[in-house]
């Protein structure tokens, strides 16, 4: 699929700025990128409905996450 995304930027606990592109029809995120760090790019897994799609290799802000959810084992942890 392609289409034109819709870009919204927010300030961080810490003050860095995401900005999260989203589809402009149903409103999912797609993807995010850290603001002046264009070679990353957070892809939220929800996004696809592909089984075989990778599983994450960092954890970032764990303490937010809900009670169930359960990490793979060897990733990298963040803050």
């Amino acid at each position: 699929m392609a289409g034109t995304g819709r870009d919204y930027t927010r300030t961080g606990d810490a003050g860095g700025q995401c900005r999260f592109t989203f589809c402009p029809d149903c409103g999912a995120t797609v993807f995010y990128q850290l603001v002046g760090q264009d070679d990353f790019v957070g892809i939220p897994v929800g996004a696809f409905a592909d089984p075989a799609f990778p599983g994450p290799g960092i954890s970032v802000y764990e303490e937010r996450m809900h009670g169930w959810v359960t990490m793979p084992q060897g990733i990298e942890h963040l803050f």
